[in-house]
């Protein structure tokens, strides 16, 4: 299933990403931010579920910003398992 997220907070704007019914996340696709690292957060979150994103991702800030674009991702993939 496809999901989409808007971020709060961040210089990405959103995040769209698939899950299956195992939580398990593909296709992550950040529009806006810093280019190259969320190509790279991207790649390497690919097939991974959402959980372990969480728990990898989930608290990390960006500069004085008191969440960052993989804090996002976190949100996010949690918000979407309510829904899968």
């Amino acid at each position: 299933m496809r999901f989409s997220y808007r971020t709060q907070g961040t210089c990405s704007k959103q995040i769209d990403f698939d899950m299956d019914e195992n939580h398990v996340v593909s296709n992550i696709e950040f529009y806006g931010g810093c280019n190259g690292n969320l190509k790279a957060i991207s790649v390497a979150m690919d097939g991974k579920t959402a959980e372990e994103i969480y728990d990898l991702f989930h608290g990390i800030t960006c500069g004085y910003k008191p969440t960052s674009c993989s804090d996002q991702l976190a949100t996010a993939v949690m918000e979407a398992t309510k829904n899968v």
